[in-house]
């Protein structure tokens, strides 16, 4: 392939069209294998546009060549998902009516794929993309006030697993509590076994130094978590059911003190404003630097399929 020939969506030399239609997905990995990973070092995304069928089962061995690591397992979940092997995944299974709100993959985790790959297999009839948002100018234009406090407190992410989100055996991928234990442990993850089930509090990072280019990154999701993210009358049945100590999930500053509200609606503004929407076409591949971009998901109407793979487990030092 030739970088030069980059084609440019909104500002962003993004998009490649792949000359021969005809040439096998993954015999093109192979031999692309190092411009792609050339690219992705140099501008964090990559659009790979213009196959005529990229088989499912081969999807896991092409996103690792092209990411250039193994692909890696998805556990700590937090939303549903189908694994269909090879450490390939359903993208989130929200109902087709939610928006899903930008975000970095895992970033409410100490630990998170550097690099993730979508697969475009069946496309929604009307809307359902993936909008794209550079988390430097989510940094950037967040107002300083709230980026020092957010950096200066950090984020506590309280879990309460049940069936009204996710059950603690499928965000952990096991039915052994000495397995949930022992992981928690490991990742400085608080658990408490509460009468209603499992509990847990973490507290990270809410900003980043991007390893390899040095620039600040907003790497988080406080605004995906906390309560104020969902619908209204959903959110105040939830408290009035279960009381705040038991939503399925909420987000606090690492101090324990509220996070205002209208500060995370700046921040979902701020994502609002700067994010880019393209308009998939099937046999899409669409690769990210996890950490310099975010993605999210429109609400569509039809069928959609969506396959995600993740590579390249990076993680900050415990404190």
């Amino acid at each position: 392939m030739d970088a030069e020939k980059l084609e440019s969506f909104n500002g962003i030399d993004m998009v490649y069209h792949v000359e021969n239609k005809g040439v096998s997905p993954l015999d093109w990995a192979k031999e692309n294998q190092e411009e792609v990973k050339t690219i992705l070092e140099k501008t964090g995304i990559l659009l790979i546009r213009g196959f005529n069928e990229v088989n499912e089962n081969d999807f896991g061995g092409i996103l690792s060549l092209l990411l250039g690591a193994e692909l890696i397992d998805y556990t700590f979940r937090s939303t549903p998902r189908t694994e269909l092997g090879n450490k390939i995944f359903t993208a989130t299974e929200y109902h087709q009516t939610e928006w899903i709100p930008q975000h970095n993959e895992n970033s409410y985790s100490n630990k998170w794929p550097s690099k993730i790959g979508f697969l475009c297999k069946v496309k929604a009839d009307k809307m359902g993309n993936t909008p794209i948002s550079d988390s430097r100018i989510a940094y950037n234009e967040i107002p300083a006030e709230i980026r020092e406090e957010f950096e200066r407190k950090k984020i506590m992410y309280v879990r309460n697993y049940s069936n009204i989100d996710l059950p603690w055996e499928e965000v952990f991928q096991t039915h052994d509590k000495n397995e949930v234990e022992a992981y928690c442990k490991a990742n400085n993850i608080l658990a408490e076994w509460t009468p209603n089930g499992l509990r847990t509090k973490q507290i990270n990072q809410a900003t980043l130094v991007h390893p390899a280019t040095n620039d600040k990154l907003w790497f988080n999701q406080a605004h995906l978590f906390h309560v104020s993210n969902l619908d209204s009358e959903l959110r105040e049945d939830l408290i009035a059911i279960l009381g705040e100590d038991n939503l399925p999930r909420n987000t606090y500053f690492g101090d324990g003190s509220p996070i205002d509200p209208k500060v995370l609606d700046v921040i979902r503004e701020v994502y609002d404003k700067t994010k880019i929407s393209f308009d998939w076409q099937e046999n899409d591949l669409l690769l990210l630097d996890n950490m310099l971009y975010t993605h999210g998901r429109e609400p569509f109407e039809g069928k959609r399929k969506v396959l995600v793979g993740m590579a390249k487990e990076y993680s900050l030092p415990l404190n």
